[in-house]
């Protein structure tokens, strides 16, 4: 038997807690011919984006940039949350505050800023969200249209 559907709100609630406290994520990014690719990659949520970095010659980077779009997955399939998003800037590791990078360095456990300038930073704004847990929350399971999360007051 699958546990009660949670109310918008609280899906709300869980998903903002998963973008602060999870470290890794499924993006997946497709060529300007629709050829799909799909890469774990870390991020820092800053409450308002995602910012991810990756080699510049990464299939990632590459048709995140040529597109502006991609879709990320969190957690498990019977927990999921999946972001369609857009690419609204590309910062060049010299040029990311140093306390934006030390913090996405200290989640990540990674620092993109040693590679010599070759892994920019993306910052991912998302613009539909969804997440359920079982098919019980099937219905109702947007909680984020057009970049603004619903009001759920």
């Amino acid at each position: 038997m699958n546990p009660p559907a949670r109310d918008p709100g609280r899906r709300i609630r869980d998903t903002l807690d998963r973008l602060d406290r999870d470290v890794d994520a499924w993006f997946a990014t497709a060529d300007p011919a629709g050829l799909p690719y799909l890469m774990p990659l870390s991020f820092l949520w800053d409450g308002e984006a995602m910012l991810v970095s990756t080699s510049r010659t990464n299939p990632t980077a590459r048709f995140l940039e040529a597109t502006g779009r991609v879709r990320v997955a969190l957690g498990l399939t019977r927990d999921v949350v999946l972001i369609h998003g857009e690419l609204r800037e590309v910062i060049p590791s010299a040029e990311l505050p140093a306390e934006v990078g030390d913090a996405f360095a200290a989640k990540a456990g990674f620092d993109p800023r040693e590679q010599g300038g070759s892994y920019p930073y993306y910052r991912i704004v998302p613009l539909h969200v969804q997440a359920w847990r079982e098919v019980n929350e099937l219905a109702g399971r947007d909680i984020m249209l057009d970049g603004k999360w619903l009001d759920v007051t």
